[in-house]
């Protein structure tokens, strides 16, 4: 066949494909035999030989789950594409899919080495070197191999610095520093996030990409506040986290300049994830203020904006924005006195995570926190100890494992188990937890005062309780400051010291009004109904009683509905698989403001 009828052949049996491919809804059957009908021509070039391999295998991964098919198709495509020069497209991308497809099948040393390869010889190709680069650093950190992962993108940001690509140099440092933070390299996430903060505003490109760049240094520095506990220094860089999405979102699609760098190709994220990552960092920053409604109206918004983009691509980034936000709208429920949907909304995120293996592991250790929180709740203290057990002895962040410790000691409180509380507390003290946020050291002060006040220590438990309430105060932890106000008007109660008990309770249960939390205003309204009958005041006491009952009636009719629930039994899921549940429906968005 002469070279004139073979291309005319390829590029029908090619046309025909991508025919089939695009039909709606596409023919994947008809697509695969066109381009292996392309095997069968005689005298095929090797370029159009490795394309074909490359073209199958991506098919095959997207629309079957012939994963082995596909990988035999890719791997061709790289040995072949190995002895053709300037053939970067094909060589790297087959590099590149392979690698993702042996991350998938768990075979991370395969990953690793097939990448390493190419990135040794991509040198010549500054957008597929820095692309490879920041794959290989992804494998390392996924494998928590966070000090090589930072070394790779070091590399890549001195390689991006060297090529003249200074909006993918960037890029480098905000991931290198991300990574810092999460292996708690504290004062090298200081030295790369000021760097990348000067850069960023020192460079001059399209206001997109300086826009873009602005929200992840932001966003770092948003949750290296909130990592600290800091919820009160954070809100500068939050608003002007929130004014940048803003502007993003603002912005025409003509007003985005093609860079011209090629070493400059890269988008960190589509400017539709950024907005629901801004109402996720949006969302934590309220729970850990105490402000439950503005979390709910937030993690509403964010979770159907997840839905809409679900429908265009599922990116697995989805998945993981919505575990967190069902993990922490469920926490908030609880605070609120709303166990039913705490526990479905602790379901719905099992579901997710049983979809993919990965994000079991990982999130694990949270689900089985907010299940010990949930049946702490429901006054189940076995099964909270429980799982609040496997979240101390897991590897966990070391805040999730103290989190964890100070709920578990409440659960050994509320049990009179003082052998193991005496234990728990001596590795509890909040003078000497290490690296521990501000919000969990003031957290521990509390832990420290109730038990004081159950063992009638009360001067120890005002000390404790003072130190909470300095450090509640200097940022803003609204939830622990009622809590620590509510148990001060206990004490003063205790001693006998109604006037003063009832300057600690009043102000503690407006607070409380306003997170709401449900369970601190019970706790208010039954010592204020004892305090206006001291002090004679028969019209208030009636409206504290009228309170009081009504929370009680609240929570006992929550507390029913949730333990009727299928899911109520996950609380007795301790290892293996979790139980098979029926399907719930989602839970309706419970604000559109």
């Amino acid at each position: 066949m002469g070279s004139t009828a073979y291309d005319a052949c390829y590029l029908a049996l090619l046309a025909l494909a991508e025919e089939f491919r695009t039909m709606n809804p596409p023919n994947i059957r008809n697509c695969i035999q066109c381009l292996c009908a392309i095997f069968n021509l005689k005298q095929q070039p090797p370029k159009i030989e490795a394309r074909t391999h490359l073209q199958l295998g991506n098919i095959l991964l997207q629309h079957t789950k012939n994963t082995d098919l596909a990988q035999s198709h890719l791997e061709k495509a790289w040995f072949i594409s190995q002895n053709i020069s300037g053939f970067d497209d094909v060589k790297f991308e087959a590099a590149s899919v392979l690698a993702d497809l042996y991350e998938k099948k768990n075979q991370m040393h395969m990953a690793k080495s097939m990448v390493g390869k190419a990135v040794e010889i991509s040198q010549q190709s500054p957008f597929w070197h820095c692309r490879l680069l920041f794959q290989l650093a992804h494998f390392h950190a996924s494998e928590k191999e966070y000090a090589a992962a930072c070394g790779v993108l070091g590399v890549g940001a001195e390689f991006a610095h060297i090529s003249g690509a200074q909006y993918t140099r960037i890029l480098f440092l905000l991931s290198k520093g991300m990574l810092l933070m999460i292996d708690r390299k504290l004062q090298e996430v200081h030295q790369v996030l000021t760097l990348a903060g000067q850069l960023v505003e020192a460079w001059q490109g399209s206001t997109a990409q300086k826009e873009a760049l602005k929200v992840f240094f932001l966003v770092l520095q948003v949750c290296h506040y909130l990592t600290a506990g800091q919820v009160k220094s954070v809100k500068p860089c939050l608003k002007q986290l929130q004014q940048g999405i803003q502007t993003i979102t603002s912005l025409h699609a003509d007003e985005e300049v093609i860079p011209t760098n090629p070493g400059d190709m890269f988008q960190w994220m589509p400017k539709e994830h950024m907005c629901v990552l801004v109402y996720l960092v949006t969302v934590l920053h309220s729970m850990q203020a105490g402000y439950m409604d503005k979390a709910q109206k937030y993690t509403d918004k964010a979770l159907m904006q997840i839905e809409k983009l679900k429908m265009i691509d599922s990116h697995p980034i989805l998945h993981s924005f919505q575990l967190l936000l069902l993990e922490h709208i469920a926490m908030c429920r609880l605070v609120m006195g709303n166990k039913t949907l705490a526990i479905q909304e602790a379901s719905h995120a099992l579901q997710i995570c049983k979809q993919e293996p990965r994000l079991f592991v990982r999130h694990r250790p949270q689900i089985n926190a907010l299940l010990g929180l949930y049946a702490m709740s429901m006054n189940c203290m076995e099964a909270a100890e429980a799982q609040f057990g496997i979240v101390v002895r897991s590897n966990a962040t070391s805040e999730l494992r103290i989190l964890a410790s100070l709920n578990l000691a409440i659960v050994y409180l509320r049990s009179k188990r003082d052998h193991e509380l005496v234990e728990l507390l001596s590795r509890l003290n909040p003078e000497t937890l290490p690296l521990v946020s501000h919000s969990l050291r003031a957290a521990a002060y509390y832990v420290h005062g109730l038990n004081a006040f159950f063992q009638a220590r009360y001067n120890d438990a005002k000390r404790y309780l003072r130190e909470t309430l300095k450090m509640a105060n200097a940022e803003d932890l609204n939830r622990l400051t009622s809590c620590s106000l509510v148990l001060l008007g206990h004490i003063f109660f205790s001693l006998g010291n109604s006037r003063e008990s009832m300057n600690m309770v009043t102000p503690a249960m407006q607070l409380a009004s306003k997170i709401p939390d449900v369970h601190v205003q019970l706790w208010a309204s039954a010592l204020l109904k004892d305090l206006y009958r001291l002090t004679g005041d028969m019209l208030r006491e009636q409206e504290a009683i009228q309170t009081h009952s009504n929370f009680s009636q609240l929570l006992l009719k929550d507390h029913f509905q949730a333990s009727q629930l299928p899911e109520h039994s996950l609380i007795q899921w301790i290892e293996g698989d979790p139980p098979l549940l029926p399907v719930q429906p989602q839970t309706p968005a419970t604000s559109l403001l």
